[in-house]
């Protein structure tokens, strides 16, 4: 793996290096991890990188690394940038025959998701993006029950994303996370529902089998001065006649990262909550409440379930292990495409490019149905 951004005062490049370096499949062998090769050629100094292949810029290192012999150049480059530096990496690292994994969302606009898209169908290389919430394990057992048609034809869906750690103006003291985040120049053009409210729909489709056909938006900036929405709600319409409700919002003071997904159909439902990841309660209209956890040692538990699980029941799984899934089952394509192969994707999934089109899509159409006073847009 080499790596765009992830520097040393970085958030989230740690936790893609951590994950992607939990079950040993992937080696990190190079990076470009600032816009300053200073700090780059630091990081890569703190990481044990030979210093020759700690670059100036993801330009360089995409173009030398081409140019090693098969097996010793990277096999996919992961990118760890804000919005805005998400497209060029990524176009020319398919454009030099690299896979790519890249945090999300997408990209910084629709336009560019689209020739992302044309580019990896055209070029047949892997895509993959890391909405994490996918990848835990009772997440992927929800889903299963689904598809199996447990719960029956499903009705509705609720799925909330409350977080609270820009209750305060904390961009305007130069805090590096909020201020990204809050800027459309490099944001694009939504705040909370491109951040977090993209997690939720993509949760929202991943689990129910289901894709969104409308919505109906009110994003806000509450806080005064900030220029995107930090809080939103979103009516939604599946494309099976099933109604939904997202609810995103980075100024729910006191929350932390509170995901929360239920799904209803004719016989039951399921409901998850990142704060206990490990449990899926299963509510029946004829029975008392079931309660599922995680564990390699649980039968009663899907395939997938299983094999995106590391630990006996009662040792918890989270946040480093979902990403991991993510990551570990990348490798595992990888490795089946390299060698002629067809990938497992039924157990071994991740998100791809799709739903990276899906998700800059969702942010268009909420920004959308807001300036039209929140008129249903069709997705």
């Amino acid at each position: 793996m080499g790596m765009v951004g992830g520097g040393a005062d970085a958030f989230i490049g740690a936790v893609h290096r951590n994950a992607a370096a939990l079950d040993q499949e992937i080696e990190l062998v190079c990076g470009a991890f600032s816009s300053n090769p200073e700090k780059s050629k630091q990081t890569g100094q703190a990481l044990y990188l030979d210093e020759q292949r700690v670059y100036d810029s993801w330009e360089q290192m995409i173009e030398k690394e081409s140019r090693l012999p098969e097996g010793e150049r990277m096999d996919f480059i992961s990118i760890v940038t804000p919005n805005h530096l998400h497209f060029g990496p990524a176009k020319m690292a398919l454009e030099h025959g690299f896979h790519v994994m890249s945090d999300k969302p997408l990209c910084f606009s629709l336009d560019e998701a689209l020739e992302l898209k044309e580019l990896v169908d055209k070029t047949g290389l892997l895509f993959g993006l890391t909405h994490t919430y996918s990848g835990y394990p009772m997440v992927k057992e929800a889903r299963n029950l689904i598809k199996q048609g447990r719960l029956g034809e499903i009705r509705k869906i609720y799925v909330e994303y409350p977080q609270g750690w820009l209750t305060d103006n904390i961009e305007k003291e130069g805090q590096k996370q909020a201020s990204w985040r809050t800027d459309p120049s490099r944001s694009g053009k939504s705040g909370c529902m491109g951040d977090i409210g993209t997690h939720a729909a993509h949760l929202a489709e991943y689990v129910s089998g289901l894709a969104i056909s409308n919505v109906c938006a009110d994003l806000n900036k509450v806080v005064d001065g900030r220029e995107l929405d930090d809080d939103g709600a979103v009516l939604l319409r599946f494309d099976n006649g099933a109604s939904g409700v997202l609810i995103a919002s980075q100024v729910a003071a006191g929350e932390e990262n509170n995901l929360k997904l239920r799904v209803y159909g004719e016989k039951g439902g399921v409901e998850w909550n990142h704060t206990d990841a490990n449990t899926l309660q299963l509510k029946w209209t004829d029975r008392p409440k079931e309660i599922l956890r995680t564990g390699v040692n649980n039968e009663y538990l899907s395939e997938a379930s299983r094999k995106n699980t590391r630990l006996p029941s009662g040792h918890p799984e989270g946040y480093l292990e979902a990403f991991a899934n993510i990551y570990r089952n990348f490798a595992f394509a990888i490795r089946a495409v390299s060698a002629g192969e067809k990938p497992d994707l039924e157990i071994y999934d991740f998100p791809d490019v799709n739903d990276g089109v899906m998700g800059m899509t969702f942010i268009d159409k909420v920004v959308e149905s807001t300036e039209k006073k929140n008129q249903w847009i069709k997705m």
